[in-house]
């Protein structure tokens, strides 16, 4: 094997190895699937019908908040770690074309990119699912609490 093929697959070992850590890392946060908040029956309600506000109100937040909290997370991660990778590749290249080299730089700039990316993207995308738990939560508390359940922090009803 030449010099320069056993440059490229260690390049190449190196390009798997970043992007599977930096997929790794972007899978380690976790969203609620649900309401951050807690809400109980209203006065003269039984179980089997606050269930069923509980399940109306779990499908009706989501559209008041635009979107659900992972669906969130999961997109300002992804997209960070695109951008990562094609800002990362254009550098590389460039520092690798005044290196005499522009395809292991492109490629080394495109792994650093990716981890980089994926590492800004996940801290963004942990912001944005904030955002959209707070926004999905407020929808699910005023649902509930318009038909009729206590949701602590608030009078109840009739007050």
């Amino acid at each position: 094997m030449t010099t320069t093929g056993i440059r490229r697959a260690h390049l190449g070992r190196t390009v798997a190895t970043v992007s599977t850590c930096g997929l790794l890392f972007s899978a380690c946060a976790t969203v609620p699937t649900g309401p951050g908040v807690m809400a109980l029956p209203g006065i003269g309600k039984s179980f089997e019908q606050f269930q069923i506000d509980d399940a109306v109100c779990r499908q009706w937040a989501p559209q008041q908040a635009g979107t659900t909290p992972e669906r969130a997370a999961v997109l300002s991660t992804a997209e960070g770690a695109g951008l990562g990778s094609l800002l990362g590749a254009g550098l590389g290249a460039a520092i690798g074309a005044v290196a005499g080299n522009p395809g292991a730089g492109a490629a080394v700039g495109a792994a650093g990119g990716l981890l980089t990316g994926t590492a800004v993207g996940a801290s963004r995308g942990g912001a944005a699912g904030y955002e959209a738990q707070r926004r999905y939560d407020n929808a699910y508390e005023q649902c509930m609490y318009a038909k009729g359940n206590h949701v602590p922090g608030t009078p109840g009803p009739g007050y």
